[in-house]
Formats: structure tokens, C-alpha cells, sequence
């Protein structure tokens, strides 16, 4: 067997077999298959795709490189959650909590943000000492004791995704279905879970730009959970506009705070009560959808799940009273208030909300850039509602001295129109209980 060969097969379409597909991901792991020829196979799948089976093989292999949590002890059902990046998406800091408080157990890696979407370990960790490398059996007390664990991907987990990831950052085959597909599910399987549950998001500030690509990646990731054995509900919601009212990161797990107290966002209250929702009818909690979601909704109001945000951070060694005393902890010395020149109906651009919240400090150009916890940007209005010419719209929040240019990046944000955009969030639900 040889590199060659494989990609010859692969050119023309002919299916690669279990042995050389593990072949090329050991090989390029063990340094034996060098970076340019892995990245012709990348190169070879961007263009041909892959056949089930060899979607199997690559996720099964990637699996395969490193450690896996089998949990063993952990008491109860046990579900994941997983967001393909979004602005201002703050969902799985809410919906643990509520999937928690009815007995579902939540364990998670998450990741950093780059570019414009933020990432799940960099909010939390604005709550200073909160850690993210636990071992297994750290994993398994934390889940146990509180209901909830995020953790951080360690180099022994799925290391191959991790070298193959950054090799398919420089050369344009980050956006392959297949591999993306691949990369998400091996991080996902690498964790024994009874239910996973995944929101695509789909448009401007989005990986997936249309309905059509949402749904290829969103059936290739349901495809290989069947495969794998695992229950896998698919949510694809709308990134046209920013999620909730705030984009940071302690912003953000500020406004999960006071979401789970009863005091959240039309949209995040949507999309968090369905996608615990669908958990817990996976999880035989609840039979019937509405129920749930009715459920689940007065469970925000009566703020009895939002302990278990609190106690999750505070047992990995997070200091939650930053976030309690919010004004105290995350000042910052430059506010800039954004307001309308004219009346009308606004439409928020996220996508450029979210470049403009990395400009302010809040997230990343390049992997070794610092974030600023404080920095970020509060929306004073909605997607879609009406306002008046000198209504103030947005303010942001930055230790930068450059308002200037973030005034101008600023006016790529949004518009006003005649007529109100009354887009959808959620646009479609895979689940083998409730399909939409």
C-alpha cells in the first residue's frame, strides 16, 4: 500500500478501503505522509466528496488516533450539544442547564473561537480560574456531582482532526462537507453520550451559507451517527442576525445568566427550549414536544436551572462572582453608542457584527491573539423591529483607542428599511421524534 496508489483510486472515484483510508491518517500522523500529500487527498475529497463507508473509515480512524471517554460510572442519561459557530451563540451554556435540571447529564468539548464566531471555552473562561483540561476521571466527578462538564479538546483527543484541521485552514478545504462532517462527529463519538444533538447554523455570519449546504452537512453528520450506533437530532437555525443581545464573552455568559432567570431574548429562549427539548424526548424524560417546550420555558422563568450554570463553573475552579458583579469586574474604557439616522425597520448584518465584536478585543484574528474579556458589543434593539431616527441601536464595549474605525465598520452592521425582514430562526429539525 501507498500514498499513490490511494490517490489515484481517489481521482477517479473508486471507493478506498477501511486499511488505506487508517493508512493515510496514521501515516500523516506518524509524519510518513508529508503535508503536500495530504493535502492533494484533501484536495481529491473537496472535489470528489466521499462514499458512506469512507465517511465511516476517516471519522472511525480519527476517533481512533487519541483517547476516548467512555465515561464509565457516570450515573443516568448522559447528551451532548454541539454548534457549528455563530455570533453571539451563547446556546450551550443555557441548555445545559436545563437538560440538568431534568436529570439529563451533559458532557462536552468545546473549543476556541477564530474569526468571527466565538467559542464556547473563551467565555467561560472570563470567569477566571475556571479550567478546561480535566482528566477522565475529573470529567466523570464533575458530571457526577453537578450534571454538567465542558471540557476543552486535549492533544490526546482526536489529535488527528487537530493536525488535519490546521492543514485544511491553508489550503481552502475548510469548507468540505465531508470533513466537516467528519471533524465535528469524531470529536462528538470520542465521548460515550446516549444523545447528541447538533445546530447548523445556516447564512451571513454562518460557515454554511445556504439551506442546500446546511442540510448535506446536517444528513452526512445524522449519516455517521447511525453508522456509530448514536441517537443525532440536527437543528438548522438562522445566523442572518446576531443571537440574543449580546456578542463578547463575558457578555455572554452574562446574558446565558440572566436568560436562565428569566430574563432572555424571544430568540434564544426559542432555540434553547427546543433543543432541550428534543434531548429529553430523545432521553424519554418527555413524550410529547410541546409539553417539553412548555416545561422548559417555565423553568426560565422560575430560574431554577440557572444553579447549575453557576455550580458547573464554579467546580472547575471558575470564579462566578465576576459574572454576578458584572459592572464591577468588565469595565472598559471606551464606550461607543450607535444610533439610527433614520426610522424604520432594522436588519442586523452578523456576519459583520462579528468581525466588528474581533476588532473590539472579543475574539481572535489569529490563534495566538489575546482576547479581551470585557470587549464586546450590546445590542439595544432587535433583527427586524421598528425604530426611530436617534433610537439607539447598539453600543460597544472595547479597550482600544481606534473609534474611528470602528464607527465605520460599524454602518456594515445594519440597515434600515421600509419593510420589516420577518425571517425564521428555526428552519429545519432532523430528529427521529420530531422532524419540522
Amino acid at each position: 500500500m501507498n500514498f499513490l496508489s490511494i490517490i489515484e483510486k481517489k481521482k477517479h472515484n473508486i471507493e478506498l478501503s477501511e486499511n488505506e483510508v487508517l493508512f493515510l491518517v496514521n501515516g500523516f500522523l506518524t509524519n510518513k505522509i508529508k503535508d503536500y500529500q495530504m493535502s492533494s487527498f484533501l484536495m481529491a475529497v473537496y472535489f470528489k466528496g466521499m462514499t458512506t463507508n469512507e465517511l465511516y473509515y476517516l471519522t472511525k480512524a480519527m476517533i481512533n488516533s487519541g483517547s476516548t471517554y467512555t465515561l464509565e460510572g457516570v450515573e443516568g442519561p448522559l447528551a451532548d450539544k454541539h454548534s457549528t459557530g455563530g455570533v453571539g451563540d451563547k446556546t450551550s451554556l443555557i441548555y445545559g442547564p436545563l437538560v440538568a435540571k431534568y436529570g439529563v447529564k451533559v458532557a462536552k468539548i468545546s473549543g476556541r473561537g477564530l474569526g468571527k464566531t466565538g467559542g464556547t471555552i473563551d467565555k467561560l473562561e472570563s470567569c477566571t480560574g475556571w479550567n478546561s483540561q480535566l482528566s477522565e476521571n475529573q470529567f466523570i466527578e464533575s458530571v457526577n456531582k453537578v450534571g454538567i462538564s465542558i471540557i476543552g479538546q486535549s492533544k490526546n483527543i482526536v489529535p488527528a482532526d487537530k493536525i488535519l484541521y490546521s492543514l485544511r485552514d491553508v489550503t481552502g478545504t475548510v469548507d468540505s462537507i465531508p470533513l466537516i462532517a467528519s471533524s465535528i462527529m469524531s470529536k462528538k463519538l470520542a465521548i460515550r453520550t446516549s444523545s447528541i444533538i447538533l445546530d447548523v447554523k445556516v447564512g451571513k455570519g454562518a460557515f454554511m451559507q445556504t439551506i442546500d449546504e446546511a442540510m448535506e452537512l446536517a444528513n452526512a453528520m445524522v449519516e455517521i451517527g447511525a453508522l456509530f450506533k448514536r441517537d443525532v437530532s440536527v437543528i438548522l437555525t438562522n445566523m442572518n442576525y446576531p443571537l440574543g443581545s449580546c456578542i463578547g464573552n463575558a457578555l455572554e455568559v452574562k446574558e446565558a445568566w440572566n436568560t436562565l432567570n428569566g430574563k432572555g431574548t424571544s430568540d434564544l429562549i426559542e432555540l434553547t427550549t427546543l433543543a432541550a427539548a428534543i434531548t429529553l424526548l430523545d432521553n424519554k424524560i418527555f413524550e410529547n414536544l410541546d409539553i417539553a417546550i412548555k416545561a422548559l420555558k417555565n423553568t426560565l422563568k422560575d430560574g431554577s436551572a440557572s444553579k447549575f450554570l453557576k455550580d458547573f463553573i464554579e467546580n472547575q475552579s471558575g470564579d462566578f462572582n465576576k459574572i454576578l458583579n458584572y459592572e464591577k469586574n468588565f469595565t472598559t474604557k471606551y464606550e461607543h453608542k450607535v444610533y439610527a439616522q433614520n426610522s424604520g425597520y432594522l436588519e442586523f448584518n452578523s456576519d459583520n457584527f462579528g468581525f466588528l465584536s474581533m476588532n473590539l478585543g472579543a475574539g481572535r484574528e489569529h490563534k495566538d491573539d489575546v482576547i479581551d474579556f470585557s470587549a464586546g458589543i450590546v445590542l439595544n434593539k432587535s433583527h427586524s423591529e421598528y425604530v426611530k431616527n436617534g433610537d439607539l441601536l447598539f453600543t460597544m464595549f472595547t479597550n482600544k483607542d481606534d473609534e474611528q474605525s470602528f464607527r465605520e465598520y460599524a454602518t456594515k452592521c445594519y440597515y434600515i428599511k421600509d419593510k420589516p425582514n420577518n425571517e425564521k430562526l428555526i428552519l429545519k429539525v432532523i430528529s427521529k421524534n420530531y422532524n419540522l
